[in-house]
């Protein structure tokens, strides 16, 4: 990947370091993660874009890929377009828009992405509400964030307010994002295991005592 493209017109942003695992003699073992980041407003611009800035922002303080940064306005066949066009590329591994997401008459990114998903991931729209209504209570209601899987790729919907977004990037998504990508993707069953916490079994508070009277009393 040669570097962020930032689109209202595609401008060129930069290049931020990749999230890569070394091995001891500093090899990269892991590729990076490339992330498309979706503004959708039709009052701002990227230039007054507090929302997008604050993701390109956690993914470059987590050492993330920037891939490309764009705008679009709030307009329902355009915002599906976009987030489809993101989806299709090769170089870009999760999706996130900012914006429209409310219950207002012109948020319009739940209605347009949500077609696309193939499977929803409906632990985080649960999650980040809690940890939300840690911050601004009750004021959640009013929030329609959503998240899928579509054609193998995360696609994260977040509201267009900056400490949201940051919120929603730092603590829930970039901590997950690799291994969402490979699930969904149908490489994640050798890691599985070791990537997720063991549920206990049935009998898992059952001591190892009362195991061994269980076998004493049977024999």
């Amino acid at each position: 990947m040669t570097g962020a493209e930032t689109s209202q017109n595609a401008e060129s942003t930069g290049e931020s370091d990749p999230a890569t695992d070394t091995d001891p003699a500093g090899e990269s073992t892991t590729e990076p993660l490339g992330v498309g980041i979706i503004t959708v407003a039709t009052d701002r611009s990227l230039a007054s874009d507090a929302a997008g800035t604050a993701i390109e922002t956690a993914l470059e303080q987590s050492g993330y890929e920037l891939t490309t940064r764009e705008h679009v306005a709030a307009e329902h066949d355009r915002v599906q377009s976009i987030v489809l066009r993101l989806i299709e590329r090769g170089d870009v591994d999760l999706v996130i828009t900012a914006g429209s997401t409310s219950i207002e008459p012109d948020d319009v990114v739940i209605e347009a992405v949500e077609p696309l998903f193939d499977k929803e991931l409906t632990a985080f729209r649960e999650l980040f509400t809690m940890y939300a209504a840690e911050r601004i209570g009750s004021r959640v209601v009013a929030m329609r964030t959503r998240a899928g899987v579509a054609d193998g790729k995360p696609v994260f919907c977040l509201p267009g307010n900056a400490d949201a977004t940051t919120l929603a990037t730092e603590e829930v998504i970039l901590p997950e994002a690799r291994h969402l990508i490979e699930l969904a993707q149908g490489h994640g069953k050798a890691t599985e295991s070791a990537a997720e916490p063991a549920f206990a079994d049935d009998d898992s508070d059952t001591t190892d005592s009362e195991r061994a009277g269980e076998t004493d009393t049977d024999s």
